[in-house]
């Protein structure tokens, strides 16, 4: 059947709804990364967070139009649609899908100037991160690539 087929009682049936709102890649060689990560699957008891950890040998960027290194640079997650999203935004659907209690907290970070606020303190933490997290290796603040984590 391909979804808009007529169900046994001649009823058109409709095709699933996704079992997800938002997917999300992160690096899960990043502490405080997966600190977060660890605190939305709690949250999340209706499970609409579906979690890629970026950094497991068996991810593919390429699968999702992306690079290691640009995934690396800054959160990314994928809606049902296909459609990617990057930084801050990815913050809000993720807490929006797990908890909808946070619904309005997540309103608040869409105000005007709050926005540019967290926009410019998400990109400085993606810039530093790795220093932040203890991930630096004698002068070089650099993402290991796939090769060099052995994948």
């Amino acid at each position: 059947m391909n979804g808009s087929t007529s169900s046994t009682n001649g009823i058109p049936t409709l095709p699933a709804p996704p079992d997800f709102a938002v997917e999300v890649f992160f690096d899960g060689e990043c502490p405080l990364c997966t600190k977060e990560i660890d605190f939305v699957r709690r949250l999340d008891r209706r499970a609409r967070v579906r979690f890629v950890d970026i950094a497991a040998p068996s991810f593919d960027a390429a699968s999702i139009g992306r690079t290691h290194d640009e995934l690396m640079a800054r959160l990314h997650a994928r809606l049902p649609d296909g459609q990617l999203v990057e930084g801050v935004e990815v913050f809000r659907l993720m807490y929006a899908a797990a908890a909808r209690g946070l619904r309005p907290l997540v309103a608040l970070t869409r105000l005007p100037g709050i926005t540019q606020l967290l926009d410019a303190s998400y990109t400085w933490f993606a810039k530093n991160r790795l220093r932040l997290t203890g991930r630096c290796e004698a002068d070089a603040c650099t993402p290991r690539t796939k090769s060099a984590a052995g994948g």
